[in-house]
């Protein structure tokens, strides 16, 4: 079976097209990345802009024809933070069933969370008792997803939190570089928000990191030149060179951190640093080293797909 997944987020619009073995293993056939920023203003405004409509649209045309070339047996798109509460979402429906010819599942943050954890652990084993307790994080552009879970595969907590690395610079962030005020502003909300979590960050055995904010951060700090998802998948970054690299970022303007670290996509470069602030607020009460994994909530949409 052949299945295609379309995750549309805040910030990016991704695709995954996946071959299902017998043993439900997938086979990864088509994975790419789009720079939509569909959920640009929607903090403030509470509507999706025409322009992002538009630009997410643009990156749907390209993809229903790569679907309909790979002869795909099942299809679902899943839209997570950005498209839940906008008061305009009927034109963004409308627009996804004409160019896929499926009805968007606008996910809550409790299934977001449940597809991450299922993403992240299909990213390999891990060492360790099937009941180590692991702790997933997805730092979106519009919120930041916590799972904690066992090695097995059970979830025992899991929560959406509406920081994100879009929202909170729309929100917080003026200049650029950023002021030590917005920056201290903005840690104290991500803690204030972490403080309400119901998912526990003491005593974790396994610490994964997913998606965009968490591969992007690996790619810098170990000075990739050109991105290579190889060295990111399974990478490490402890506490010490979390904080190290965010407290560079939030003294950069946007154009030197582009020139300064080539493996980022300029599209990320504005988002990158209220992401890692994100980051390193999780680590600071964690405590131990964050195992960053290229597969998330697209693979774990994917299984879920092979099994209904």
């Amino acid at each position: 079976m052949r299945v295609a997944v379309v995750d549309c987020g805040t910030n990016t619009v991704r695709l995954l097209i996946a071959d299902a073995g017998p043993d439900g293993v997938l086979t990864e056939v088509v994975r790419d990345l789009r720079f939509a920023r569909l959920g640009e203003g929607v903090d403030a405004t509470g509507s999706f802009r025409p322009d992002a409509l538009d630009r997410t649209f643009s990156a749907l045309d390209d993809y229903a024809t790569i679907i309909h070339d790979s002869k795909v047996d099942k299809v679902r798109f899943v839209a997570t933070s950005a498209a839940r509460d906008v008061s305009n979402r009927e034109d963004f429906y409308a627009g996804v069933r004409t160019r896929l010819n499926v009805d968007p599942d606008v996910i809550s943050g409790e299934e977001e969370a449940e597809l991450s954890f299922l993403g992240a652990l299909a990213g390999g084993p891990l060492q360790g008792d099937p009941d180590t307790s692991v702790l997933v994080i997805d730092i979106g552009g519009g919120s930041t997803e916590l799972i904690r879970g066992t090695a097995s595969g059970h979830v025992d907590a899991a929560v959406s939190l509406d920081m994100g690395s879009v929202r909170i610079r729309e929100r917080f962030v003026d200049h650029d570089p950023p002021e030590p005020t917005e920056v201290s502003a903005t840690r104290q909300f991500i803690n204030d928000m972490l403080d309400t979590s119901p998912v526990s960050l003491a005593e974790i055995g396994v610490w994964i990191g997913v998606a965009g904010t968490m591969t992007s951060l690996s790619g810098m700090h170990q000075g990739l030149q050109a991105y290579d998802r190889t060295k990111v998948h399974n990478s490490v970054m402890t506490q010490a060179q979390i904080d190290t690299l965010t407290n560079h970022l939030v003294c950069l303007p946007v154009p030197q951190i582009i020139h300064d670290y080539p493996s980022l996509p300029p599209q990320r470069a504005e988002i990158i640093g209220t992401g890692a602030l994100i980051c390193a607020e999780i680590a600071r009460r964690v405590r131990q080293p964050v195992m960053i994994r290229e597969t998330d909530i697209l693979d774990g949409a994917a299984q879920k797909l092979v099994r209904s």
